[in-house]
């Protein structure tokens, strides 16, 4: 079976689609095919990435133009047939307001921008996209964003809590804070009920390349998830095909 294709979405504004590409074309060897927000024909996709950035420069809200891009109903339609999409920081926001995932994402409760590097536990090992980090883990990814507070009402906290779909909780940052923006139950990333989208704020692009060496010990905390998710894929694709 050939390798997983991967593909980015771009928005007027996107930032880190590139390093997304880095990743899984330089480093998984992975077929990827960067996608224009105009687009709409993503069939031959197996794994959608909505990076991070700043799409349409945020002026609304994050996230709230991008939601009527012409791209996102092909992805809600590609991720109702199962299909996997991932959310990273702005792409995140755009999973929220276009409903893919429920809850929002405010501004962080120092009303200031954090660039920095946090602890994450894994809360979930057994995902399509963490199965291959070890059991209650904790990692360190890199966060860059103004808007990352995560926030939902106490029902949809307690579906959340209940159906286990919180997949990332903050730790401490690089000044010893724990849950540097303030979100709730320290939330940082999500996902559905079926496990097919994954949304997160932290960075695992900027945390896949040896060269970055952003955990603590050197290690590269964010390429378990994209090994994770190829492994997933073509793993899927070879027992329809067996």
């Amino acid at each position: 079976m050939s390798q997983p294709k991967f593909g980015v979405l771009v928005f007027p504004g996107s930032n880190c689609d590139r390093d997304v590409v880095t990743v899984t074309r330089g480093i998984l060897d992975c077929p990827t095919r960067m996608i224009w927000h105009g687009d709409t024909d993503i069939d031959d996709i197996d794994v959608v990435v909505i990076p991070g950035g700043f799409s349409y420069g945020d002026y609304l809200r994050c996230g709230a133009i991008a939601r009527f891009s012409s791209v996102m109903q092909s992805v809600k339609a590609h991720a109702g047939k199962g299909g996997y999409v991932l959310g990273i920081c702005n792409g995140w926001q755009i999973l929220l307001e276009s409903g893919l995932l429920p809850g929002a994402l405010t501004r962080n409760q120092h009303l200031q921008f954090i660039c920095d590097r946090v602890q994450l536990r894994v809360e979930r090992t057994d995902t399509i996209w963490t199965q291959g980090y070890a059991d209650a883990t904790d990692i360190t990814l890199p966060i860059a964003h103004g808007e990352g507070r995560y926030y939902c009402d106490d029902d949809t906290l307690k579906r959340l809590q209940d159906e286990n779909l919180i997949v990332f909780r903050y730790g401490a940052d690089s000044a010893g804070e724990e849950n540097p923006n303030g979100s709730v139950e320290a939330i940082a990333g999500i996902c559905n009920g079926q496990g097919n989208i994954l949304g997160m704020m932290p960075h695992p692009e900027r945390a896949a390349d040896p060269l970055l060496n952003v955990g603590e010990a050197g290690q590269c905390d964010g390429l378990p998830l994209w090994k994770s998710i190829a492994a997933q894929v073509k793993g899927a694709a070879e027992l329809v095909s067996a």
